[in-house]
């Protein structure tokens, strides 16, 4: 009897654990199921794969599954000639209302360039890079050139995570398309003939779609995760201690820099966007800096921001709101936000310690770096103790030491040398600044650290 029991018990609990099902998207032989858009690049099947032909003067073409998906675990083999750039979409749609059906939607990037981003995200004709490879500098070494790569892209809900070869590349939290088909991309090569009869191929495709969430990859072996959704915390970020410091709707958790409450002027919350209103182009005149009602100590801010032409403004910390009771912004350390083209303060301070990045004034950020003025950018800024790190878009711009000799001494050669103490303070506010131009900002989230 008892061993009845046992031999029942082991049945049972094998049957309650299903084998993952894979569906193959490509038999091997032909392209059933498939079909073709956009442009003029060959398709054919060799050798039990499917051969992308590049061609001159045509655009993108896409090679895309008759049906739709939602939540899956794609998997396939890729390899690509150098010289080409391709992708594989997921989730992608082409309706006649946009873009005259242009294929639009999430793309698996294949990048055997020497930028590396094989593995990225990218939504291809709709909002760009969603997740380069700067995000994640340590997949760049992934792809194999002229070999055969595997790829692994887990669709399940918000969430996107791809990986090459089993090394963790891209992971996104995202709503903008829940549901779309997949498909093959041979880049556009413009008139470049050199290229033209180049080839990037793909095999053994095939699809996931039953209990997709009991075979999704352990949180341990996934990229770190970039939330999209504006003004929200992701179930990862909730559980890596990530906090909004702007709801996206209202005031709650700050007041003006020289006010008990929030300024009645000069800002605006719109669409989930806060915006610094135009003004005159002066230093706090219009509404005022805003600051936090409570003070940080160490921690992992990051502030979206867009800037109009010629626009100015910054993101302050270890503010002091009491310490300049006289006009002008309130005092503390400064990620200057700023438009290097057209606004003249660019050209002022040392050696460029007034553009973008900069620590405002003290420690110039490097001449190159990852913006785009049309688009949002972010801000960055790590404090541990008395280290200090300004990052944008993904790549660290400056680092510095604070409560130290070179300090004072870098201090006492600013705009700063007259506020004692400048920099040091142990906690304090953090601010955006309202320097008279219209500047938006979002996804405004901290991360405390101990």
């Amino acid at each position: 009897m008892k061993k009845q029991f046992l031999f029942g018990l082991a049945l049972c609990c094998a049957c309650s654990i299903s084998a993952q099902t894979w569906e193959p998207l490509f038999n091997g032989k032909n392209l059933k199921g498939w079909k073709k858009l956009n442009g003029k690049a060959e398709y054919k099947v060799e050798d039990g794969a499917i051969v992308g032909i590049s061609k001159t003067n045509t655009p993108n073409t896409f090679l895309t599954t008759s049906k739709d998906y939602k939540d899956f675990i794609l998997e396939f083999e890729f390899k690509i000639e150098d010289g080409l750039n391709s992708g594989v979409q997921i989730r992608s749609e082409s309706k006649k209302d946009y873009d005259k059906g242009r294929v639009h939607g999430y793309q698996f990037e294949i990048d055997p360039s020497k930028r590396a981003w094989t593995g990225g995200i990218y939504d291809e004709a709709r909002r760009g890079w969603l997740y380069p490879l700067t995000q994640n500098p340590t997949a760049k070494n992934a792809f194999k050139n002229n070999v055969w790569n595997k790829a692994r892209i887990e669709a399940y809900g918000n969430s996107i995570r791809t990986w090459v070869n089993g090394v963790p590349c891209a992971n996104i939290w995202d709503d903008k398309t829940a549901e779309g088909f997949i498909a093959l991309q041979v880049h556009g090569i413009g008139n470049n003939k050199a290229l033209e009869g180049k080839t990037v191929s793909w095999k053994e495709i095939r699809i996931c779609t039953t209990d997709v969430a009991n075979y999704l990859t352990p949180e341990a072996q996934v990229a770190p995760e970039i939330n999209l959704i504006a003004n929200t915390i992701s179930p990862t970020e909730e559980k890596e201690g990530w906090k909004l410091l702007w709801d996206g709707k209202t005031s709650e958790g700050w007041r003006g820099a020289k006010l008990s409450t929030f300024p009645a002027k000069g800002w605006a919350m719109e669409d989930g966007i806060l915006k610094v209103k135009k003004g005159d182009g002066g230093e706090s005149t219009n509404g005022g800096d805003i600051v936090t009602t409570r003070m940080y100590k160490n921690f992992i801010l990051k502030v979206d921001f867009k800037i109009t032409e010629g626009a100015n403004s910054g993101i302050k910390y270890f503010v002091n709101p009491g310490l300049n009771k006289g006009e002008g912004s309130a005092i503390g350390c400064e990620f200057q936000i700023l438009d290097d083209d057209k606004h003249p303060d660019a050209k002022l301070g040392v050696k460029g310690n007034r553009k973008l990045g900069s620590l405002y004034d003290l420690i110039p950020a490097p001449a190159k770096k990852p913006f785009n003025k049309k688009e949002f950018n972010t801000a960055m800024i790590i404090v541990k103790g008395n280290h200090v790190e300004h990052w944008l878009n993904g790549e660290k711009l400056i680092e510095y030491e604070r409560n130290n000799a070179m300090w004072n001494a870098l201090v006492a050669y600013s705009k700063y040398k007259n506020w004692p103490n400048f920099g040091n303070a142990e906690e304090g506010n953090i601010l955006l600044q309202d320097h008279g131009d219209e500047v938006w900002y979002k996804n405004v989230k901290i991360k405390e650290l101990k």
